[in-house]
């Protein structure tokens, strides 16, 4: 079983540090990867600090994940060495629950549910936790390993497995499409792919942001208005005038100023995970305007797969900063300060070298 070069937390108030891992010889269904990208997500952070009290250490943190396939099993179909692959927030699920059999496998009701890139059981490798992208090396069974085209840069295309199915699978629920106004609540690493997206299925988008420095970056991704969320006038004036409204934030903050500006049958949707509760909704408003709110959770593999070729198809990509491996503590840092435009992405042939 090869030993694998890794970044790991070993404890919540200790950095990120070099670490060696045991990844398992591919079996007859799996697909071994190197690793040449790896987004960083903020819910890295959150298991590297045990910000959601449920890590487990050493923790390797990392799913979003663009690598080369250099090895097959006997009964892997889809997938042959040399191909650009992708691995996303999971790698395994019961896949005989109704939600696994409806490929939404990140909705698995089986027994412990999906199972994580990393931070999670792991059923087949080498050792008791499944490790994330923060190393040189994967096996994945081939069901969880995604195609990603060569239209695509494999950098900027690693935040897709996490960023960009987490915002793309709530506007194709609402099936957002021309003729719609859709609202992006914040300009980060999820609301910059919310607004691509939006832009790109034809809709309206109307950026809302508490930074007036991000308006000219937010026309230039592809919203028609910006609006600064904590100028009640010019909240007011949006009153009833949209149709969907996708909420990236991820801090604790007044909903109810954003679901006023939904019309009748509204919907907004979160895809934040603040660290506590949200302010108490007024419900009288949406009673009167029978006005919905709903979360959402990244996506299953065949959706997944889906927004990746939508990405090829109309050029979609992240805006990333590439950073070496042994960054990754300083990028937490401006992480956590919004000092990046829009993802991290580390270059994994920094670690090798």
């Amino acid at each position: 079983m090869p030993k694998t070069l890794a970044y790991a937390a070993q404890s919540a108030t200790t950095p990120l540090a070099p670490f060696t891992i045991t990844r398992r010889d591919p079996g007859p269904r799996d697909v071994q990867m190197d690793i040449l990208f790896c987004g960083v997500c903020h819910s890295d952070l959150h298991f590297a600090r045990n910000e959601w009290k449920m890590t487990t250490y050493p923790c390797v943190p990392g799913h979003e994940i663009i690598g080369r396939v250099t090895r097959v099993g006997s009964q892997v179909k889809n997938l042959k060495p040399g191909a650009l692959a992708g691995v996303g927030c999971l790698v395994d699920s019961c896949r005989v629950c109704p939600g696994c059999r409806e490929g939404l496998e990140n909705y698995c009701e089986g027994e412990g549910g999906m199972t994580l890139t990393y931070n999670s059981a792991d059923k087949h490798g080498a050792g008791p936790l499944t490790y994330g992208g923060y190393s040189t090396a994967i096996t994945v069974d081939e069901h969880f390993v995604l195609r990603i085209s060569d239209k695509l840069d494999p950098a900027a295309a690693a935040p897709l497995l996490c960023a960009g199915i987490t915002t793309y699978s709530p506007l194709r629920q609402w099936s957002v499409g021309k003729g719609h106004r859709v609202g992006i609540v914040g300009l980060g690493g999820l609301g910059h792919m919310g607004v691509k997206f939006a832009r790109a299925m034809g809709a309206q988008v109307v950026l809302f942001t508490t930074s007036p420095g991000k308006a000219e970056d937010a026309r230039r991704l592809g919203a028609q208005e910006v609006v600064l969320s904590r100028n009640a006038d010019e909240m007011s004036k949006r009153a009833n005038s949209l149709d969907f409204i996708l909420n990236t934030v991820a801090v604790a903050h007044d909903l109810n100023a954003f679901l006023n500006l939904l019309r009748r049958d509204g919907t907004m949707c979160l895809v934040g995970a603040p660290d506590r509760p949200h302010p108490a909704l007024e419900v009288m408003s949406m009673i009167f305007k029978r006005r919905r709110l709903a979360g959402s959770l990244i996506g299953g593999l065949r959706e997944t797969q889906e927004m990746l070729d939508f990405c090829a198809q109309h050029g979609i990509v992240s805006d990333i900063e590439l950073i070496p491996m042994q960054r990754i503590n300083e990028a937490y840092e401006r992480m956590l300060r919004s000092d990046v435009r829009y993802r991290f992405v580390i270059d994994l042939g920094s670690l090798r070298g």
